[in-house]
């Protein structure tokens, strides 16, 4: 039986989980990810069973994006990739999480910039800040990771609204929650 670890940016985005999971607050951006995300998995004394579940909220990068969505791919949008390749670096900018045509971009940049959305847009369905660093420390540790993604806005001028649309994505996450994983205990 899997434990889950529901790890969100804010506690807004989890606002309407259900009792009796647990949840770990991050903080906004990919550091902040990164460092609460590791510090917590560093503590677990065993990893086998856990499975993170990254709620939160996503911009969308391509017109006629609603809902709710599974994330198969996520990629560090603020990467120099190919500078790195041409030094013989392996860049990781890509990781695969799951097997829906869905891709995820992440990037510390509030994206409200049409050129930057269209940009992205190219590459990615969806924008958040924190996806791909919950994803790469997941698979530094080897937990299975499973991305879940509300849109809340257009990734644009209106993405400033976020604070008073965030409870209506919460809840669609909690909902979620609820119908898709088995409470501990």
């Amino acid at each position: 039986m899997s434990r889950y670890l529901v790890v969100a940016a804010t506690a807004a985005e989890s606002a309407h989980v259900p009792d009796g999971f647990e949840v770990l607050i991050t903080g906004i951006g990919k550091v902040a990810a990164t460092a609460a995300l590791t510090r917590r998995l560093a503590a677990e004394v065993d990893v086998d069973g856990l499975e993170i579940i990254n709620l939160g909220t996503a911009g969308a990068l391509r017109d006629g994006l609603t809902g709710l969505f599974e994330v198969g791919s996520v990629l560090n949008h603020e990467i120099s990739a190919d500078a790195l390749r041409t030094l013989g670096y392996d860049a990781r900018e890509l990781l695969v999480v799951g097997d829906t045509d869905t891709a995820l971009a992440t990037g510390d940049v509030f994206v409200t910039d049409p050129a930057v959305r269209d940009r992205l847009a190219e590459r990615a369905h969806l924008v958040d800040m924190e996806g791909y660093a919950i994803a790469y420390v997941a698979g530094e540790f080897g937990v299975p990771v499973r991305l879940i993604k509300h849109v809340s806005d257009a990734a644009d001028a209106g993405a400033m609204e976020w604070v008073s649309v965030v409870d209506a994505s919460a809840r669609v996450l909690g909902d979620w929650v609820a119908q898709n994983l088995r409470r501990s205990g």
